[in-house]
């Protein structure tokens, strides 16, 4: 039986195991007076926890240990005699033999993984019985258990949010944990990238042109002076010129001017270009705004004007971060008192002036908070940037020329054939600590702005 179908065996008899423990429970209800400690809901979910964890962690470390097992059982038959000595050669051989008895590929590179499939299909079956059984097994063991403890002074309800406390603390220890390895892992490579590349160099130089041989004391075209100025220039100026403006006016309009039934299309209509893959933004960019920035550029006489401008892919980007900078302005607008309003307008004041003097003043904690968001998502964004943008570091002020950001250098280091342990392919992880910590600051310093906005109008 497959991993899918022993799930189903297990939550199919944990629904079963549901019903019996909540059939015990009403069974000691007499005569209509109840004198249980939990509702009998809590007493089914109990047993049906009992009979279900147990064979889930079983399940999930039989998987990891399992294919060991098999190979094992493969490589004690005589057939397994006939394998060549070198490591990687005999790995390949029986993993396509693997490949092929589960079903995952159908021909062999290897001719001699032929031999091997019939193995290997007897060995998955022999284990997949072991595992049909041992988790039949848990089930009712764990079940049966459960049952027995079952009573009416039984505390049923403080059991189970017990195990469902700790499966959240086990789902928030794993988000923590992960992000724990991410940091590790960046830092650790970015270390072993300074250890052969001066952080002087990297930080302040001016030439971005990798090389996989490094040459001690001179320039070996780490300076990313160039990536960190084309993510400034179209996530943080050009994208913010379109972002802000468009997104701050429709925040206004919807929460001042527009009536409530129009209100209630427009807004989430203007959300769902948050929504919109960013692939899609992209070949709008390339295809349609790129090339006719460039023929306004030709149109004007501006030299230097390229198909791949950052003004053509900061321009999208701001499109497609609107809905940031609109939905933090369009609540904080909303969260002002109206007795600042309604005092702003029983003064005399018009209700632009209202809006100019008054309102946006007092939401403008969480206005700069969703800026700042909108910043850090603009500066981490790819696709538009490598299709709109281009791949060329240049340090220019021209919007209409080519630049480039530090998530698509990333993306070209890591990407094709390149020697993982090279400064060059290692420079993607110093770019990624960089950017890491940029945007952690920026989200920071926007969550402790809305925080304190928030704590002025609670």
């Amino acid at each position: 039986m497959a991993g899918a179908g022993l799930l189903f065996l297990v939550l199919g008899l944990g629904l079963i195991g549901w019903i019996a423990g909540r059939a015990r429970a009403a069974a000691f209800v007499h005569g209509g007076r109840s004198n249980l400690n939990s509702l009998p809901s809590y007493h089914g979910w109990y047993l049906a926890l009992f009979a279900v964890v147990p064979p889930l962690l079983f399940l999930i470390v039989w998987s990891g240990v399992v294919p060991a097992l098999q190979t094992d059982m493969v490589l004690t038959a005589p057939e397994a005699a006939q394998l060549p000595a070198d490591g990687f050669t005999r790995a390949s051989i029986l993993s396509e033999a693997r490949a092929i008895a589960k079903g995952t590929q159908t021909t062999a590179f290897q001719p001699m993984a032929d031999q091997f499939v019939p193995l290997y299909r007897a060995a998955i079956a022999h284990y997949n019985w072991i595992a049909v059984a041992a988790t039949v097994l848990l089930v009712f063991a764990g079940g049966a258990f459960a049952f027995t403890r079952l009573k009416p002074d039984f505390r049923a309800r403080t059991k189970v949010e017990r195990v469902v406390m700790a499966g959240l603390l086990v789902a928030s220890l794993i988000a923590i944990v992960t992000t724990i390895g991410i940091v590790a892992s960046l830092i650790f490579e970015t270390i072993r990238f300074f250890q052969a590349v001066s952080p002087i160099e990297f930080l302040f130089g001016t030439n971005w042109n990798p090389q996989t041989n490094v040459t001690p004391g001179e320039d070996n075209g780490f300076g990313a002076i160039p990536l960190f100025w084309g993510t400034v220039f179209i996530g943080a100026i050009i994208a913010m010129i379109v972002a802000i403006p468009l997104g701050l006016m429709s925040a206004v309009y919807l929460t001042q001017y527009a009536r409530p039934g129009f209100r209630r299309w427009m807004k989430p209509i203007l959300e769902i270009l948050a929504g919109v893959p960013t692939v899609v933004y992209g070949y709008f960019a390339a295809l349609t705004i790129a090339p006719a920035l460039r023929d306004f550029a030709a149109m004007v006489g501006i030299p230097g004007a390229s198909s791949e401008s950052a003004l053509a892919a900061g321009v999208v980007m701001g499109v497609m971060i609107i809905p940031f900078v609109s939905s933090m302005a369009d609540d904080s607008i909303a969260a002002v008192p109206n007795a600042m309003r309604d005092g702003s307008l029983a003064m005399g004041s018009t209700k632009s002036e209202t809006i100019k003097k008054v309102l946006i003043p007092a939401a403008l904690p969480g206005v700069v908070g969703g800026v700042l968001l909108a910043v850090s998502r603009a500066i981490g964004e790819t696709m538009i940037v490598v299709m709109a943008a281009g791949l060329t570091a240049n340090m220019t002020a021209n919007p209409f020329a080519s630049v480039t950001t530090v998530t698509v250098q990333i993306v070209q280091l890591l990407t094709g054939d390149q020697e993982f342990d090279s400064p060059k392919t290692l420079a993607a992880f110093a770019l990624g600590l960089v950017l890491f910590i940029v945007t952690l600051l920026l989200n920071l310093v926007a969550l402790r702005v809305v925080k304190r906005y928030r704590e002025a109008y609670e």
